[in-house]
């Protein structure tokens, strides 16, 4: 399985009942695409194992778990006061994709990439066209949340999306402790979301990106 894609938002607070409903459509299309591009991005590289099960797909039903996309983000919002969730796993079949581990690394960044292309476009129809109060921060909360998604996947803790990619590069040694971090992964992403991105290491990055775009 390729338990790539992990999702958390920022706090709620100070979000209008409007603001809650555009994220959550924002945070579909967008966990929806990412998920059908690792999909998509493994049969390019001779892995059919998702297409197979219809993950090559823009119906979010097709990549919603009941407890790491429903459950668990209800009991993060009460706890954490900051939703966490994860979609359905994308399978794959690391004996089929083409060029190994590069090739899985290739398959782990097309969910991230695909964030970040739909936050340029976001940005681009935000910044050039001329549009309502309400589609600009619709717009704006469409934009922060593929960047934020963009950053967040990339960090290099199992079973994130940059493990993977840092997996392909990384000496034996380090590939063996890496492994040993994927039971507790998902421990160690909430100790993330806790001490708000290492010290607000993300959010800077997040920022960046953002005021890069906007």
């Amino acid at each position: 399985m390729f338990g790539g894609s992990c999702y958390t938002t920022a706090m709620l607070s100070g979000f209008s009942f409007t603001d809650i409903i555009v994220l959550i459509v924002s945070l579909l299309i967008a966990m929806t695409i990412h998920e059908a591009m690792h999909a998509y991005v493994g049969y390019l590289l001779g892995d059919t194992t998702a297409a197979e099960q219809g993950r090559i797909s823009l119906n979010p039903l097709k990549h919603i778990d009941p407890i790491m996309t429903v459950l668990l983000p209800l009991v993060t919002l009460v706890f954490l006061h900051a939703p966490v969730l994860a979609a359905r796993p994308v399978p794959f079949d690391p004996e089929r994709v083409r060029y190994g581990e590069f090739g899985a690394a290739l398959l782990a960044l097309a969910g991230p990439v695909a964030n970040l292309v739909l936050a340029i476009l976001g940005a681009l129809i935000f910044r050039f066209t001329d549009v309502s109060a309400f589609f600009a921060n619709a717009l704006f909360i469409f934009v922060s949340l593929n960047v934020s998604l963009f950053v967040f996947n990339l960090v290099p803790i199992p079973p994130l999306d940059g493990s993977r990619v840092l997996y392909a590069f990384a000496p034996e040694g380090f590939q063996r402790f890496m492994r040993q971090l994927e039971p507790i992964g998902m421990f160690l992403i909430f100790t993330l979301v806790l001490l708000s991105g290492f010290g607000g290491i993300l959010t800077n990055l997040n920022l960046f990106v953002l005021n890069t775009l906007l």
